[in-house]
């Protein structure tokens, strides 16, 4: 089974299109981490085309955010503006879709999908420490999760963490990582949407578990389009300018 990992989408439809054709024919079934929305200029296109698709999704932050199921009050004044200006613009049946997602950790496919922490899915998970838990704690043997929008992870095996510094170089299209049990895997495809790592180019993930690898992925998109609808709509400018940043 090859699995299509996506997070992180932030209402980019089109970061999620650049993706689905670098991918096409290359998976079987299709999860998202969360944060289907939020920040990006489309979420009922970006919802549309996750529902049409079938994608096992559980909910981010975001999502939460702007379905009502969680407050605002921690939400800096760039995100509440776009929380609510996403509000604004779903649809009723797309806002239900949003506020029935189910929280993580869900176990599918002989993975296990989180949001943020394994504890907690509202926590970032950026270091070491921050990741034992999870990979202590985790049902499978790979459980990837999202958040950071930062594309990597982290390894353990005999009591011994390591950090993954797996992404594609400006070149490529994908690094793979061969997985070897019984090591337990933590994984971060990195976010479509509104990369974070340096890399302004859209970020998933491709599970081939079946053939114990996992493949980082990066792909170009037209990010000055996007930018021009974020304006169009008069989103806060500092989510504008960080798409080509990648910051």
């Amino acid at each position: 089974m090859r699995i299509l990992v996506l997070s992180d989408l932030h209402a980019n439809v089109t970061a999620l299109d650049a993706v689905l054709e670098a991918a096409q024919g290359r998976w079987e079934q299709s999860v998202c981490l969360g944060d289907v929305v939020g920040y990006g200029p489309d979420p009922n296109e970006v919802t549309a085309r996750l529902r049409k698709l079938g994608t096992q999704t559980i909910r981010g932050n975001h999502d939460k955010a702007v379905a009502g199921v969680m407050p605002t009050d921690d939400f800096n004044p760039v995100a509440k503006a776009a929380v609510d200006w996403t509000r604004a613009q779903l649809t009723p049946e797309h806002l239900s879709w949003l506020a029935a997602l189910p929280p993580g950790p869900l176990a599918t496919d002989g993975i296990v999908l989180v949001h943020g922490a394994f504890q907690d899915e509202d926590e970032y998970v950026f270091t070491p420490a921050q990741a034992l838990d999870g990979l202590l704690d985790s049902t499978a043997e790979v459980t990837f999760f999202g958040h950071t929008h930062h594309q990597g992870g982290f390894s353990y095996q005999d009591s011994r963490l390591e950090v993954l510094q797996i992404h594609p170089r400006p070149t490529e299209s994908f690094a793979a990582l061969r997985i070897e049990a019984p090591r337990r895997y933590l994984l971060n495809p990195g976010s479509i949407g509104q990369p974070r790592d340096g890399d302004p180019r859209a970020a998933f993930a491709i599970a081939d578990l079946d053939h114990q690898t996992v493949e980082f992925w990066r792909v170009s998109y037209d990010i000055s389009s996007v930018q021009e609808r974020m304006r169009q709509a008069r989103l806060p400018e500092p989510l504008v300018q960080r798409l080509m940043l990648g910051r």
